[in-house]
């Protein structure tokens, strides 16, 4: 999956095994992390499952 820099992104496992890869532009700096939580209603997605398993980082998001 090619996501350019600067874009966000985010991505749905819906088996129980899942290997995601993904290469980056860039070496990660933390300095520059910036979320946006999973389900903020003025996204509008309509992701398919209503309690997914997230890390700490991406639980903690603001709207």
């Amino acid at each position: 999956m090619y996501i350019p820099p600067n874009f966000a992104h985010g991505f749905c496992a819906l088996t129980e095994r899942v290997e995601f890869f993904y290469k980056c532009t860039d070496f990660y700096n933390p300095d520059y992390d910036r979320a946006i939580r999973w389900d903020d209603p003025d996204l509008g997605i309509d992701w398919p499952i209503k309690e997914p398993i997230l890390s700490e980082k991406d639980a903690a998001c603001p709207l």
